[in-house]
């Protein structure tokens, strides 16, 4: 059995391999063929110095993918445990991706990554083309939150490798779910203490990391966690903030898990309801909620395993599915409209025998996540700043997810060091700072009612809600282009986002070429 990642994410963003300004790429650009003369210098520098760090050209990958985007990049050093002098150092990872103009705006754009477990600098390939806008006059900084990507990644390789092909168990057994802990912070003990891997102490590291700068005003973006985490950071140092962006937002207020199995089915309930809407689709598919549910009873009287192509080895693999396996695919396709929309055909065809399609693509989906998570810091944030506050809730017993996202995170808990959370963490966010919320309307994850929880708080905020999207959302339609107005010129209410109107649902699929005519 897989540690269970409690968070997720993950958008469905476009790659960029590289840009032209970028140092790495263009020390990369064809010789010219005309003799230079002998005092011609490199044209590309070899450092730059900003504030007291000194920066050095270097590509931004990601894991399982061969793209990768030039930035500059160096180690900054903290201590890991920030009460005693003579704690751990540990390095953390930072880039900046430079601005294309050559005296940049002074104040400082921050991407801080969701999860919780993703790193800046990994996700930056794929983040890049939604901050073009951006980088026509500001530098966008990445820094790798301790535990993740760069920065003494709390990794679990050895347990992660050895369950590799064991991806679901027939039922849930907490006993292995501690068991699998237990190894993973044998592990992750040999280089660093789980307890100081929390978004408070995050947020001291990055307010370390402004001043080191040279004291910039930050202009945060922070997407799914990263919103909790700008909302932290805010709170802590207002000084220090310019404007916040929070893209599929987390309210203080909320424990996270305790309600992700209600947000699901309500998400669901909206999807299939767009395809019963279209009467081909209703005629194709009838009731999809009716058949899931029914697939998800069949499987929890008589779970098996079942045989599928792998779309990434082309093998046939067999894997067991069981209903827990089933809520955890069906969670992952309701992430982004592009596979909300294949959900009914999916479905519609695991229950009649065909598991191909829906095994096949959450393969992909699931690749995509475990290279981009990383377990052991998900864990430090969850069990210092939730579990202790969760509790299964009887209205989901019979939802998708059930409790059992809640039973698997207090299982992982009982074994996890616990970290300390200030008393008023989980305490409403009140700001006159201008703020941005970006809310999906079929968000699985973050739903738009918790960008209107926060807004209650803000005497000078804005949500935009995207019709028909799901989780993650500053790469849709004409939102680079919107965020590149709102950085130079942070005014919510008077900022211009009707293009953002063109946004709709993705019909759903009624067979493998595409939608309803």
């Amino acid at each position: 059995m897989r540690i269970a990642i409690a968070v997720a994410a993950l958008g469905a963003m476009a790659y960029q391999y590289e840009r032209n300004q970028q140092p790495a790429a263009a020390a990369q650009e064809a010789p010219v063929l005309t003799p230079a003369p002998a005092h011609t210098t490199p044209t590309v520098a070899r450092s730059w110095q900003r504030g007291s760090f000194t920066f050095k050209p270097c590509e931004l990958g990601r894991p399982g993918s061969g793209a990768t985007a030039g930035a500059w990049c160096t180690t900054f050093e903290v201590p890991e445990n920030r009460d005693d002098p003579h704690s751990r150092r540990i390095g953390l990872k930072l880039a900046i991706a430079r601005s294309d103009a050559q005296v940049p705006d002074p104040d400082m754009v921050v991407l801080l990554a969701g999860g919780p477990g993703e790193a800046a600098t990994e996700g930056w390939v794929v983040a890049a083309p939604e901050f073009d806008e951006v980088r026509k006059h500001h530098d966008v900084v990445l820094l790798d939150q301790r535990g993740t990507g760069g920065s003494n990644p709390l990794s679990c390789k050895d347990v992660e490798k050895a369950n590799a092909d064991d991806s679901s168990p027939f039922t849930l057994n907490l006993d292995e779910v501690r068991k699998d802990v237990a190894a993973c912070l044998a592990e992750v003990k040999q280089k660093a203490d789980p307890r100081y891997y929390t978004t408070t102490i995050a947020a001291q590291d990055l307010e370390d990391v402004r001043k080191a700068l040279g004291s910039p005003q930050f202009d945060l973006v922070g997407v799914s966690y990263g919103t909790r985490m700008a909302q932290q950071y805010l709170r802590r140092y207002p000084d220090s903030v310019r404007s916040v962006v929070l893209d599929s937002a987390v309210p203080n207020e909320v424990v996270l898990g305790e309600d992700m199995a209600g947000n699901l089915d309500s998400a669901l309930t909206k999807d299939f309801a767009a395809c019963t809407a279209v009467p081909a689709c209703k005629q194709r598919f009838g009731d999809s909620m009716q058949t899931l549910y029914q697939l998800r009873d069949a499987l929890r009287a008589n779970p098996h395993k079942v045989s599928f192509r792998d779309p990434q080895t082309y093998q046939t693999v067999e894997r067991p599915l069981s209903e827990f396996s089933l809520a955890g695919l069906v969670r992952m396709f309701a992430y982004q409209p592009e596979t909300a929309a294949l959900l009914p055909l999916s479905i519609d065809a695991a229950a009649h025998g065909d598991v191909g399609p829906l095994l096949g693509q959450s393969k992909l989906l699931s690749s995509d996540l475990g290279g981009d998570m990383n377990s052991g810091m998900s864990m430090s944030v969850m069990c210092s700043e939730d579990a202790d506050l969760l509790q299964p809730r009887p209205q989901d017993q019979n939802a998708m997810l059930g409790n059992h996202l809640i039973d698997s995170i207090k299982a992982e808990c009982d074994v996890w060091p616990h970290g300390s959370r200030p008393a008023d963490f989980h305490t409403p966010l009140k700001s006159d700072k201008p703020i941005l919320i970006l809310s999906g309307e079929l968000d699985p994850v973050t739903p738009p009612r918790y960008g209107q929880t926060i807004l209650a708080g803000l005497s000078n905020g804005r949500q935009l809600l995207f019709k028909g999207q799901g989780h993650s959302l500053l790469g849709r339609g004409c939102m680079p282009q919107v965020l590149g107005k709102f950085i130079d010129k942070p005014e919510p209410k008077q900022l211009d986002a009707n293009c953002l109107d063109q946004l709709g649902p993705t019909p759903a699929f009624i067979d493998f070429n595409g939608a309803s005519p």
